[in-house]
């Protein structure tokens, strides 16, 4: 009896081995897909006036994310500064480098900023001071103040 099952499985796997292999479909392969290239957004400008205060900041990111702008703060009791920032958006926060004058002294500081629709929320955190230049000390305990919110305005043309 047992010979006899394993030699109708044994038959059985040969006629099913010898039947003739379907045809193979033919796929045809989808084009390449392009890559998608982030265009450079131009130049954005926003601004907050509140408390007599006047902060300005106009920018322009590229196509690997890379910004750099100019910041203004105008601060009610305090001395202007004017300068430039360069930095980089990841995500919704831009991350930059303020290069200041303020009482004929160029200082750098880190600053951020985090996009929320057509504004940005200006971000304060602890920092160091290395090399000269003032650094958040953990980027991930940033505090985004709704006190200092920037605004979408049409940039000036100088």
């Amino acid at each position: 009896m047992k010979k006899l099952l394993v030699l109708t499985i044994i038959t059985l796997a040969c006629f099913t081995a010898c039947k003739k292999a379907p045809e193979p479909v033919e796929i045809a392969p989808a084009p390449p897909k392009e890559a998608e290239i982030a265009e450079p957004s131009g130049d954005q400008c926003y601004v907050s006036t509140a408390n007599n205060s006047t902060i300005e900041l106009s920018f322009n990111v590229n196509s690997h994310q890379e910004v750099n702008g100019k910041l203004n703060y105008a601060l009610y009791g305090k001395d202007k500064n004017e300068g430039t920032i360069i930095g980089n958006m990841k995500g919704d926060t831009l991350i930059a480098d303020y290069t200041f004058m303020s009482e004929g002294v160029s200082s750098v500081r880190e600053v951020a900023f985090l996009q929320r629709e057509n504004t940005f929320i200006e971000g304060f955190g602890d920092i160091v001071n290395t090399n000269n230049k003032v650094t958040f000390k953990d980027k991930t305990k940033l505090k985004f103040d709704p006190k200092v919110v920037l605004s979408k305005v049409d940039c000036k043309v100088e």
